[in-house]
């Protein structure tokens, strides 16, 4: 087992006694030499004398503002990572925080588990838990799983990546209608794509297992933990071939103006950092179908690489529509599908809001269509329906974990079809 740093130091920074007394006795217990003080006054103070290769810094004290004391930190010591704490924490008290130069925040009462993996992120100390057992769990072997021994020769192992930096969004969630924000954090191989909520003591990983729902948008659940409309975010990490990633987010990933655009933007301006680890890519070893009622179908087959092909048929003013995407990298992605929109009916959405669905949904950020015409924007392409399925499609599918190659065929189909037919894949396949 890698060992922690002895002797790095932490300062802790909080006017409550029992809050310092608490962290303390915890990252002592991890070896760490610990300072700490309730006076934000002497912060600036101690951190030339003491050194700290981290702050942990109250957001809320009697004598000083969190946010004001960061920025003088950023300011004079632009290496050092500074936590924030609070007993007030939302996501738009993180997402501003994060703004000012804040690594991460944290919520009160601070959970052991968040605690550590956020101190251990900040210092860039490997995780002791999820990167680790994922590794052991890829090293067992495909053999022993059961995995196609001819699927896996023919796997390339393509190198994971993350962010150089974190980097945060601010929006309205679709459905939830509620303001929300999202934080990207990197982190090291191995530690696959993670959702967590502001105090981070419960991540919910980016897999099939943890589908919640799919109606209408996709959702991941896990110990009381859930997350909506993570589909579009997804499929942008999907197409820039992004491994691993920690994303606060508070109920529903923002739905922005409904493409894919504002994401790809955010990881270009955090910029994309190789790791040295490997994954290897799910190689589709023979055709996998689902076929439902209507007309619907999705497969997938055999292929030199990855692509989508999407029919949908509705009454006029939509008509029939098709396109084929070939994955040729994050560039053929932002130019040909992050830039479709998410797109709704008028006679639906009454009943969508009776189901405490599309709540959110503003002319700013969907495609709005009657019976006539489309209500409230110009197309950016003819098909942009079609282009937008197949963004819904890169998101689900990137819910095994590793980039497939395969080429995949649909018609009508939708977020449930989609997950339906991942798990024929993986338990044909053995994943």
């Amino acid at each position: 087992m890698e060992e922690l740093a002895v002797n790095k130091t932490i300062l802790v920074v909080d006017d409550e006694d029992d809050v310092r007394e608490s962290v303390r006795e915890v990252l002592r217990d991890e070896g760490y030499r610990v300072v700490d003080t309730a006076d934000g006054t002497r912060v600036l103070e101690l951190i030339r004398q003491e050194r700290p290769e981290l702050v942990l810094l109250d957001i809320w004290m009697p004598q000083v503002d969190g946010i004001g004391l960061l920025k003088e930190i950023k300011t004079q010591e632009p290496e050092l990572n500074v936590v924030m704490v609070s007993g007030h924490g939302n996501i738009h008290t993180a997402v501003t925080a994060t703004k000012f130069g804040a690594f991460d925040l944290l919520e009160k009462p601070v959970s052991l588990d968040g605690l550590l993996l956020t101190v251990q992120r900040a210092l860039g100390e490997s995780a002791t838990s999820a990167a680790q057992k994922s590794r052991a769990k890829r090293k067992t072997g495909a053999a022993k799983r059961g995995e196609s021994v001819a699927a896996v020769a023919a796997a390339t192992r393509i190198k994971q990546k993350t962010l150089k930096k974190s980097v945060v969004l601010s929006g309205q969630g679709l459905h939830s209608g509620v303001k929300t924000g999202l934080i990207l954090h990197p982190l090291p191989p191995d530690s696959g794509i993670r959702f967590t909520g502001i105090s981070g003591e419960v991540t919910v990983p980016a897999h099939l297992d943890n589908v919640g729902s799919t109606g209408y948008a996709t959702s991941l659940r896990t110990q009381g933990f859930a997350v909506g409309t993570v589909e579009h975010l997804l499929a942008v990490l999907h197409s820039y071939g992004i491994s691993n990633l920690l994303i606060k987010v508070q109920g529903e990933v923002p739905i922005l103006d409904g493409s894919g655009v504002e994401f790809c933007q955010a990881l270009e301006e955090a910029g994309i950092q190789q790791e040295d680890e490997e994954v290897a890519e799910i190689v589709i070893d023979r055709v996998y179908r689902i076929e439902a009622k209507g007309g619907e179908s999705i497969a997938i087959e055999p292929a030199d690489g990855f692509s989508v092909h999407y029919e949908l048929r509705y009454p006029a003013p939509v008509g029939e529509q098709q396109y084929l995407y070939r994955h040729r990298g994050a560039e053929s992605f932002r130019e040909e599908i992050a830039p479709a929109r998410t797109f709704g009916f008028l006679k639906d959405i009454a009943k969508l809001q009776t189901m405490g669905l599309a709540n959110g949904g503003r002319l700013s950020n969907f495609i709005l269509i009657d019976d006539e015409r489309i209500v409230n924007t110009e197309l950016r392409f003819a098909d942009e329906f079609a282009r937008h399925k197949i963004l819904d499609i890169l998101g689900d599918f990137y819910l095994l974990g590793r980039p497939i190659r395969g080429a995949i065929r649909a018609r009508m189909t939708g977020h449930s079809d989609n997950i339906a037919l991942l798990r024929k894949i993986r338990e044909g396949m053995k994943l």
